[in-house]
């Protein structure tokens, strides 16, 4: 699981252009590290890329968290 953190959040700091020190899994994407619509969107097609998986926009409106996305990301 905590390489799949840290893919995670090398596409975090990759997408959204941060230093990634401050990341955990209970760090919001919006409140947080204000991402916003279009940052979500290319963050989920880089954990899509990344991955090479698939997210679907059910699964997408249900990521708020970066422990969301490793949970998703993990199945």
């Amino acid at each position: 699981m905590d390489s799949v953190f840290e893919k995670v959040k090398s596409v975090i700091c990759d997408v959204l252009k941060i230093d990634g020190a401050n990341i955990t899994p209970e760090t919001r994407f919006i409140e947080d590290l204000k991402a916003d619509s279009m940052d979500q969107f290319f963050l989920i097609d880089g954990f899509s890329e990344k991955f090479n998986v698939t997210i679907s926009d059910d699964d997408a409106t249900g990521i708020k968290t970066v422990g969301d996305v490793v949970k998703l990301l993990s199945k």
